[in-house]
């Protein structure tokens, strides 16, 4: 089966993928959770109860820099009154097009908003004083600022403790910064480039993201906006994190008439399970987190999303003539993958475990992982494109087979039995770890000897191969088209059509 990509190579000018929107917290270790902050204060002689005083220097700071550094650019610091019907990104836009993008401070917003906090508390069970975690509000300062190496960031720095910074930056402008380096042309509209000079050789710089000088520029946003003379350097984890792959087509008539297919069928396809196995994930019938597709139109134009948990895969047409698939998650530990785990007793393991939400997460693992699911949810695609190879293979395995003079009869997709079958055998978990008689058992409800009549004839018919010297099974590339367009003409052509016949 040809991918879309080779299908209509020559209405598209390239392919491309690399991260997106990266938003970055920044925790100051020790200091970020009340019994550590309650360590600090006894460590150094301050009464828990001064907790307030030893806070507010730290805020008079914040504040000061931040005066300073919009009277040294000429600006004048802009204070949102009502934060959820304001968008920063608008005004920055207005900006942008009469300041231009060069490097430095494009503007500051100030905003009160909710903030993590400590509240002093005295236990009289127990006689000890400590701080508890505690919510509050306080001034908030949004530095927005084009960078040499990231392209337009943000900081949002709160003014009082524990002083969580976080930090955005778009990984297609950070490529933009390294196409200029290697004297590669391009044209990069909002975050999509709609032309490259050489896209083989973007994609490998892509590919060689680089988190340590990110890690750098993240130290110096942090001495430049946030509060100064911490007693620690800030840590940095990933918060939410997109990565793309774009399919660059020529013309929004190139792209149209196949987009509209692919997001019609996919409304209908995707499963559960097929969500899961897009995302790498083996869906348990214990999983008790949130899991679905949405389907959504926009005045860009339409998207379908389907999510688990605190991670998604969306599928939308950028201005009109780019064929986005994009993979997202605001927990960097819902992927697992084998890495070193210090265990208890300090002894390291080499096993599965998940991913630490550490920036350094980002280059390789992560990039991998997302760009597997991109690559995923492609290769399905590709299958519900192009329906004719599986016609044929449909009419193939229609034909009764033979052993040893035995017939084992065809498949119809129009019998009850016959589509439960492949509707079980396209299970997201199948198709990760394969199956065994006793998976098709539980599913199916049937003896062991009737599952394993369904295998053979299911083996006879080339849908299915058994892996050496076990009793698993795998569906081969023909039984994966063959189910995937079987039940694709039954559930979104015949049973729609004979619908609308029955009720004209």
């Amino acid at each position: 089966m040809s991918s879309i990509i080779d299908r209509y190579s020559k209405q598209i000018r390239g392919v491309l993928s690399c991260y997106d929107r990266i938003v970055i917290n920044g925790t100051l270790p020790g200091l970020c959770f009340a019994g550590g902050m309650t360590s600090y204060l006894y460590a150094n002689h301050i009464r828990i109860f001064d907790f307030p005083k030893w806070a507010e220097p730290f805020r008079e700071r914040i504040r000061a820099n931040a005066e300073r550094l919009a009277q040294e650019q000429g600006l004048e610091i802009e204070f949102i009154r009502r934060i959820d019907g304001f968008r920063k990104e608008d005004r920055i836009h207005e900006i942008l097009d009469s300041r231009g993008n060069h490097p430095g401070l494009v503007h500051i917003f100030s905003a009160m908003e909710t903030c993590r906090t400590f509240a002093p508390w005295h236990d009289k069970k127990t006689g000890k004083t400590f701080l508890k975690d505690d919510s509050g509000r306080c001034l908030h300062y949004y530095f927005y600022f084009i960078d040499e190496q990231l392209g337009l960031c943000y900081m949002r720095v709160p003014t009082w403790s524990p002083f969580r910074l976080q930090v955005y930056f778009n990984g297609h402008a950070w490529l933009a910064a390294r196409l200029k380096k290697k004297n590669i042309d391009f044209t990069l509209h909002d975050n999509a480039f709609t032309q490259i000079n050489d896209w083989d050789r973007a994609q490998k710089i892509a590919d060689d993201f680089d988190v340590q000088p990110i890690h750098r520029a993240l130290d110096r946003f942090a001495k430049l906006f946030g509060p100064a003379q911490l007693p620690v350097s800030y840590h940095w984890s990933v918060m939410q994190v997109e990565y793309s792959t774009d399919v660059v087509f020529e013309s929004q008539n190139d792209l149209k008439p196949l987009y509209d297919t692919l997001v019609r069928t996919a409304v209908h396809a995707v499963k559960a399970d097929n969500v899961a196995t897009f995302l790498g994930k083996k869906l348990s019938p214990l999983y008790q987190g949130e899991l679905g597709n949405n389907f959504h139109t926009r005045i860009e134009g339409t998207r379908i999303k389907h999510h688990m948990g605190p991670a998604s895969i969306k599928m939308y047409d950028k201005f009109g003539h780019i064929l986005r698939i994009e993979s997202t998650t605001n927990d960097l530990s819902f992927f697992r993958h084998a890495r070193m785990v210090e265990q208890h007793e300090g002894r390291p393991v080499f096993k599965i475990a998940p991913l630490k939400k550490s920036i350094y997460s980002l280059a390789p693992d992560l990039q991998q992982l997302l760009s597997a699911s991109n690559a995923r949810y492609l290769a399905f695609l590709s299958d519900l494109d192009d329906p004719s190879s599986g016609i044929k293979a449909l009419q193939k395995i229609s034909a009764p087979a033979k052993e040893n003079n035995r017939p084992y009869s065809g498949y119809n997709f129009f019998r009850q039995e016959d589509q439960t079958l492949f509707e079980t055998l396209l299970r997201g978990e199948y198709l990760i770890s394969g199956l065994r008689n006793k998976d098709l058992r539980l599913k199916l409800r049937q003896s062991t000897s009737q599952i394993s009549h369904a295998l053979k004839r299911l083996r006879l018919h080339g849908l299915i191969k058994r892996i050496g010297k076990t009793y698993k099974y795998y569906l081969t590339e023909l039984g994966r088209r063959v189910a995937t367009c079987g039940l694709k003409l039954r559930e979104l052509y015949i049973i729609p059509q004979l619908s609308h016949s029955f009720s004209s």
